[in-house]
């Protein structure tokens, strides 16, 4: 996973690098709302004295749209042809190298670009379906309507869900049950191994069910919960990050932690550390695995612990004018059902003061002291 990760960062600085500087996220995502709405509303607006089973039209054109979502995203949008070849470098060449699994949320607002479809296509898209609704009219006025109003509604079902799918974590919209579930089906689709043959569905698995491509995963343990904290340190940011990704040092400044059995210094991607610790009132014993570390950038590791813990814990340094912003992300969950209440009710609000507590413990012993070597 590092590795994915290590490229889509690369990856991600150069196509924001290239975004035009006009871009404006807000306006591509309400032009495509607004245009997408407005056809619809006319379309509905011509509807007259519809029978109840007219209405059945709707959801069987849901339907129609997912089987041709499904059928585009897999033969075109991971197979290059020369028919669309535009498609398959705009989405595999772009979007899943821009989003890996383990590194779905989008951080700015520009990234927008790179998750919507262009504002123009859904005018182009629009086009053939009015022909078809002017078609079907001379036959049946309302199932006319019904079905170009229903595939426009698919189109944008698809751009919605699909943005929601690459929110944060913990952005309250992410965290609804349906949307969590394609949340972590679209995240599975993102898997290097399996982005061509599973996972195509984006608004609903049921097309990848009926096809036998549907595959799905555990949410980990640690995806839970989420507490980042930031803070602006006057040290350079590769001294920074040193000080803080070697765990030996960490009872100095975090107040859960207690002993570190382990070799000295900023470990490495792949050596293992063991922790004792004391966090929302209760004591416990981890045993860490780093899984990435970038001098200067970031530093990640996960662990387990008693009573089904899972953690993944990540810091990372921005370098910012006289010194640099660190960030620590702390995810964590546990398997028992009995201790997520417990972790709802009283742990959460214990460990994110201690969260707050250590970042500022930080800060004063670097502050007191010299960069780290």
């Amino acid at each position: 996973m590092a590795y994915n990760n290590d490229n889509a960062q690369a990856f991600r600085a150069r196509y924001r690098d290239a975004i035009h500087p006009l871009y404006n996220p807000w306006l591509h995502a309400a032009f495509v709302l607004a245009y997408g709405l407005t056809c619809v509303g006319l379309l509905w607006h011509t509807l007259d004295a519809v029978a109840l089973w007219e209405w059945l039209l709707v959801p069987l054109s849901l339907v129609f749209f997912s089987w041709g979502e499904y059928q585009v995203h897999k033969r075109l949008g991971h197979n290059k042809t020369r028919f669309g070849q535009l498609f398959y470098k705009r989405h595999t060449g772009d979007h899943h190298s821009f989003f890996v699994e383990g590194q779905m949320r989008y951080e700015t607002l520009r990234d927008w670009r790179v998750i919507l479809f262009p504002a123009w296509l859904i005018v182009l898209y629009s086009l053939p379906l009015l022909g078809v609704w002017w078609l079907l009219s001379h036959i049946d006025g309302n199932l006319a309507a019904l079905f170009a109003g229903s595939m426009l509604l698919g189109y944008i079902s698809y751009e919605v869900v699909h943005a929601c799918e690459h929110l944060p974590a913990e952005h309250p919209v992410a965290r609804l049950p349906g949307i969590r579930q394609m949340r972590r089906l679209h995240a599975l689709h993102h898997r290097r191994e399996l982005m061509h043959s599973r996972n195509f569905g984006i608004v609903h698995p049921l097309m990848d069910w009926l096809y036998g491509t549907l595959h799905w995963e555990p949410e980990p343990t640690y995806q839970q919960n989420r507490q980042q904290h930031r803070i602006r340190l006057t040290r350079p940011a590769d001294a920074v990050l040193s000080y803080a990704a070697a765990p030996a040092h960490w009872p100095e400044w975090h107040p859960s932690s207690l002993r570190i059995y382990g070799r000295e210094g900023a470990l490495l991607a792949d050596e293992v550390f063991e922790e004792d610790i004391h966090a929302g009132g209760r004591t416990g014993h981890l045993r860490w695995d780093v899984l990435d570390y970038q001098p200067a950038r970031c530093w990640q590791a996960s662990a387990r612990g008693d009573h089904g813990l899972g953690l993944l814990l990540t810091y990372e340094c921005i370098a910012v004018e006289g010194g640099c912003e660190f960030v620590r992300t702390l995810e964590y969950g546990f398997d028992g059902g009995l201790m997520r209440l417990a972790n709802r009710l009283l742990l959460s609000r214990r460990i994110e003061r201690e969260s707050q507590a250590s970042m500022q413990a930080l800060r004063a012993v670097l502050e007191r002291s010299q960069p780290a070597q």
